[in-house]
């Protein structure tokens, strides 16, 4: 039942311990929530019988999808907004590296 926040929770903090640096992290954080949601929709649009229902069972839809699941009021508000900034800096990483590569 709680598979999916120990498995997402297992892997940041692994990004936190493994990588070092805030930016390796923040890749990390983001590169686990495009997964996520692209494995859910690959599975919703693939048309394999069941396999939408496999993934939905055991992979969460996105990480706050499982702050949503697991946390509401305040305590929910304050890691929406640690995720949305992790998310701005992930824009700016890549915006940054986007023009530096030109």
């Amino acid at each position: 039942m709680y598979l999916d926040v120990v498995i997402v929770l297992a892997l940041i903090v692994l990004a936190f311990c493994w990588f070092r640096t805030f930016s390796k992290t923040v890749y990390a954080i983001a590169i686990i929530d495009i997964f996520l949601r692209l494995l859910h929709y690959i599975s919703a649009n693939v048309g394999i019988p069941g396999f939408y229902s496999w993934v939905r069972s055991i992979f969460p839809s996105s990480i706050p999808d499982i702050l949503d699941n697991y946390m509401n009021g305040i305590l929910l508000t304050i890691f929406m907004w640690v995720y949305v900034f992790f998310m701005v800096v992930f824009l700016f990483y890549v915006t940054r590296t986007f023009i530096r590569k030109k």
